[in-house]
C-alpha cells in the first residue's frame, strides 16, 4: 500500500439525477506521470473533481497516502498536498499574474527559490510579472495555471487536459516542464493529446462510461493499436 500515493477503491459519483462513475478504482505509483485516458464524457473530469472533493462520492473509498480524504471538504485535501489544476485553469483575469500566484500561496508569500525555478519553467510568467491574467495567451495562462500549483511543495497535482487548444510549440515547452516537475512531484494527468501523454507517462488507465476499462504501462498501450481502438476509438499511429 505504501507504493501508492492514491489509491480509489469502488468510487461512485453522482452529479444530480445521473451517475457518472460506476465504481472507479485506481492505483497511483508514488512520482511520475500516471495518466487516465478516455472518450469525452468518460469520466475523467468527474474523477478528478471526486478526488479534490469538488463532488462527493457517493460510495467507495479515496486514499491519499495513510489518510482516507472521501469526505474531506476541499480546502482540507488541498492543505495535505494535493493541487488541482482544471479545465479552464482557474486563473483570475482581471487580476495580475503576481496576484495570481500570491492567491495560491497559503501565507501570500514567496520562496524566492522556488519562485526561480518557476521563473526557469515558465520564463513568460516573470516576463508579465505585472501583466493581467487576461492579457496572455491560451499557452501562458496554462503556464500561470502550472505555476500556481507549485508555488508551494505539493506532494500530488491533478491536471485536466492541459494541452487543450495549444500550438505544437507550447506543448513541446511542456513536456519538459511536466518532466522536470514530475522528478519530485507526482502528476495525475487527464490528457486528450495522445503524444503528450505517452511522452509522459508510464503508467496509464482508460476510463468508459465510468468505468476503468484498462490499467497498465503507457508502453503497452502505445505498442498495441487494436487496443487503443477498442478503448478509445482512435490509434495513436493516427498522431504520429
Amino acid at each position: 500500500m505504501s507504493d501508492y500515493i492514491l489509491r480509489l477503491d469502488d468510487v461512485h459519483t453522482d452529479i444530480g439525477q445521473y451517475h457518472i462513475l460506476h465504481g472507479v478504482s485506481l492505483n497511483v505509483p508514488e512520482g511520475g506521470v500516471y495518466v487516465l485516458l478516455g472518450r469525452n464524457g468518460a469520466g475523467k473530469t468527474t474523477t478528478l473533481r471526486t478526488i479534490m472533493g469538488l463532488w462527493r462520492a457517493r460510495k467507495g473509498a479515496i486514499v491519499f497516502r495513510h489518510h482516507d480524504i472521501t469526505t474531506l471538504h476541499t480546502s482540507a485535501i488541498a492543505r495535505l498536498g494535493i493541487a488541482y489544476v482544471p479545465e479552464n485553469m482557474g486563473i483570475f483575469g482581471r487580476l495580475t499574474v503576481e496576484e495570481n500566484m500570491r492567491l495560491a500561496s497559503t501565507t501570500g508569500r514567496f520562496d524566492e527559490t522556488r519562485l526561480k525555478r518557476i521563473h526557469a519553467l515558465f520564463p513568460a510568467i516573470e516576463r508579465f510579472w505585472d501583466k493581467p491574467a487576461w492579457s496572455l495567451s491560451g499557452g501562458q495562462k496554462q503556464m500561470l495555471a502550472i505555476s500556481r500549483a507549485i508555488i508551494e511543495p505539493r506532494q500530488l497535482i491533478l491536471i485536466d487536459e492541459p494541452t487543450k487548444g495549444l500550438a505544437p510549440a507550447i506543448i513541446r515547452a511542456m513536456i519538459d516542464a511536466f518532466r522536470e516537475i514530475a522528478a519530485d512531484t507526482t502528476i495525475l494527468l487527464v490528457e486528450q493529446n495522445f503524444l503528450f501523454a505517452r511522452s509522459l507517462g508510464s503508467n496509464v488507465s482508460v476510463i468508459d462510461d465510468g468505468r476503468i476499462a484498462h490499467s497498465g504501462g503507457m508502453a503497452e498501450l502505445a505498442a498495441d493499436s487494436a487496443l487503443q481502438t477498442r478503448l478509445l476509438s482512435l490509434s495513436l499511429d493516427a498522431h504520429q
